[in-house]
């Protein structure tokens, strides 16, 4: 198993229907051109095709009627407490961001379907539907009235590169799209961090690629951290509610992630925002080394970092947990690595999540390397 891990599993969501239309629904509905209407007179946006399904929403691609330009709509049927809690967890983080950042998801809108009523979300609204949803993450049991439909609908930025893993498994290993790659993700994270947002599922997987801004071959595509379900925002502390809380001394307990990437302390289930320095190491080094392993589930290659033992392969949180002191082989597969790059990922994957930099120590770090060590790939 190499899921994302959470209190349970959601099951595959059916295929979507066209809402607020007069399609029946049905597990197997072949999308042609689908209109979402966010507004009782004119449909706001055109659903084109499906472009991928997770673990609890459809994804499609749509267009925004008034201007035609491409969006991702992502649909979410809340019919189960799980669904509804990674839902809301998704829209409170990417809805609290007040500014947006080139390479974070950026949430346009999200619309709140109950069979043929439909109203705009908004954080702390008092709206009975949305106060529903609250209720049911909250008590873990549906607080609506089962024989109606819920859905949630997130209007995205559409990325029409796929995914890190399908860009870069495809491709011949590259140095200039690796630095690229590597400032764009600290510059993410160090973006969320001080927004009070722990993101706890970075991976591969999770990170997008939109290459529509492309206008040459000189310019390597715009990558986007997405799939914000297991993320969470942490609130300002009781003595000061003014004063914004550091994500590095909010600790959190619900042991959840990608067991690939998560980090020691995850697993134990007491942790901060440095568990996404983990990951985020996780991710650098498979990178540059082109690490991979097989999901036993999906079969699919994965980017991903581990540790063998004997015949086995074994998440790098996993095996830090069960022995701190271990010293990791890096690099494992290259003969040679930058020394300073070498140190940086030691010290991102360190056992203990007080020798790790925070995001903005790293992003700097990532920086200096980049510029001012022009082999330092070597």
């Amino acid at each position: 198993m190499h899921q994302a891990i959470h209190p349970s599993d959601p099951a595959h969501l059916p295929a979507a229907r066209a809402i607020w239309d007069s399609f029946k629904d049905t597990s197997h509905f072949k999308i042609e051109t689908l209109t979402l209407k966010m507004v009782s007179s004119q449909p706001k946006y055109d659903l084109i095709r499906e472009v991928g399904r997770g673990s609890y929403g459809v994804v499609y691609e749509a267009v925004i009627r008034k201007t035609s330009a491409r969006v991702a709509v992502k649909k979410i049927r809340c019919h189960a407490p799980e669904n509804v809690e990674l839902a809301l967890r998704e829209f409170w983080a990417l809805s609290s961001i007040k500014s947006q950042h080139p390479n974070v998801i950026h949430l346009e809108e999200c619309i709140l379907q109950k069979d043929g009523m439909v109203q705009k979300m908004s954080h702390g609204s008092n709206s009975s539907l949305y106060l529903q949803l609250v209720e049911t993450s909250l008590k873990g049991e549906i607080a609506f009235d089962p024989r109606s439909a819920y859905y949630l609908w997130f209007v995205m930025d559409f990325c029409d590169g796929g995914d890190m893993n399908e860009y870069l498994l495809s491709r011949k290993p590259n140095r200039k799209t690796n630095t690229s790659f590597m400032l764009q993700l600290s510059s993410a994270l160090a973006f969320l961090h001080k927004n009070q947002i722990i993101h706890r599922d970075l991976k591969p997987d999770n990170i997008l690629i939109s290459q529509s801004r492309l206008d040459t071959s000189d310019l390597e595509p715009t990558l986007k951290v997405a799939d914000f379900g297991l993320s969470k925002v942490c609130s300002a502390s009781g003595q000061n509610p003014e004063e914004p809380v550091s994500v590095n001394k909010c600790f959190l307990s619900t042991a959840c992630g990608t067991d690939f990437y998560m980090a020691p302390e995850v697993w134990e289930g007491h942790y901060t925002a440095k568990a996404d320095i983990f990951a985020l190491g996780i991710i650098i080094w498979a990178m540059l080394e082109r690490i991979t392993f097989i999901d036993t589930e999906t079969k699919k290659e994965l980017l991903g970092s581990y540790v063998k033992q004997g015949t086995e392969i074994v998440p790098v949180g996993e095996a830090l947990l069960e022995n701190p002191k271990m010293e990791l082989l890096i690099p494992v597969k290259k003969k040679t690595m930058n020394g300073r790059m070498k140190q940086l990922i030691k010290e991102m994957l360190a056992a203990n999540p007080q020798d790790r930099p925070d995001a903005f120590e790293l992003e700097l770090r990532l920086v200096q390397i980049a510029f001012k060590d022009s082999s330092w790939e070597t």
